[in-house]
């Protein structure tokens, strides 16, 4: 069966690193875009062309609580609005924009998400500074059920269609980061507009997709193609290189997992970290290959 098919771009965070020399650091795709103006925007026509037809903002670190301590302290708003203007300003007819919020505090680490209260609050915030400049508003690795909750409840505050993208167990993507089932945290997620699972690993993705087919809402998936999550990364102010890239997960043997998302009725799939363009254009040529049409 061929159907219309939503085509993400891939990671931005590791594309900026391998772009350039620098050591990465807790902030380096937020500082990358004062250090190499245009770089980000670059990221984007590179995934444009490759195929895909959303751009997912630069703000997924951009936070207050994460810039609390830093030279970046007090330019939490001018952050944002630079990386809104690198994914406008190379937008094309027929794409649209993606505002990212990513967690707060720390990826992968459920164990400290602020409480309801004080998130919901704090993820407005950032909706109602990207909310002018995109479509649409994509939760990214939401971790447990209250994150599910606190982030949705935030992002609904800017009126654009939300979307909640898991990241899962990468041994067993029937669950969140956090041990609880995804089916608990999608029975949660009545406002969204579709439902996502990433920065996981492809597995694992393999195994949400018949999950995220229940909910009856559009769904799909981008996945990394890292080895593993290490104790490190999930330490205090991690970066990047405590992560390693897996060598078996080429454009090929990635776009052979994406296709069998949509293979399962998937309709939204792109790529997540150490996915870059080469891996979006094999996608892209995969899909038409087999009939589908990127929209």
């Amino acid at each position: 069966m061929t159907r219309d098919i939503i085509l993400l771009d891939g990671g931005m965070g590791q594309e900026l690193v391998h772009r350039t020399d620098d050591k990465p650091t807790p902030l380096w795709s937020t500082h990358v875009m004062s250090k190499y103006p245009g770089l980000v925007g670059q990221v984007h026509t590179d995934y444009f062309d490759a195929g895909a037809t959303i751009a997912t903002t630069n703000t997924y670190a951009i936070h207050r609580d994460r810039l609390v301590g830093t030279e970046l302290e007090n330019d939490f708003e001018a952050l944002i609005e630079t990386a809104l203007k690198e994914a406008t300003d190379v937008a094309r007819e027929g794409t649209q924009i993606a505002g990212a919020i990513g967690p707060l505090v720390a990826s992968y680490r459920p164990d400290i998400h602020p409480d309801h209260d004080t998130a919901v609050p704090l993820y407005a915030e950032v909706a109602e500074l990207l909310k002018a400049s995109v479509d649409l508003i994509i939760c990214e690795t939401v971790a447990s059920v209250s994150h599910t909750q606190s982030v949705l409840a935030g992002a609904m505050t800017a009126g654009k269609p939300v979307w909640m993208a898991f990241t899962l167990n990468d041994q067993d993507g029937t669950k969140l980061r956090s041990g609880e089932p995804l089916a608990d945290a999608i029975a949660v997620c009545g406002n969204a507009a579709a439902l996502l699972a990433n920065c996981s690993a492809p597995e694992a993705l393999d195994a949400a997709m018949p999950i995220l087919a229940q909910s009856g809402k559009p769904f799909g998936g981008y996945a990394n193609a890292f080895t593993m999550i290490t104790k490190d990364f999930l330490g205090a102010k991690p970066t990047v290189d405590a992560l390693e890239e897996r060598k078996d997960m080429g454009p090929d043997a990635y776009a052979a997992h994406v296709m069998n998302w949509v293979a399962q009725g998937a309709t939204i799939v792109g790529g997540c970290c150490e996915v870059g363009p080469n891996h979006i254009q094999t996608i892209a040529d995969k899909l038409r290959e087999a009939g589908h049409r990127i929209v």
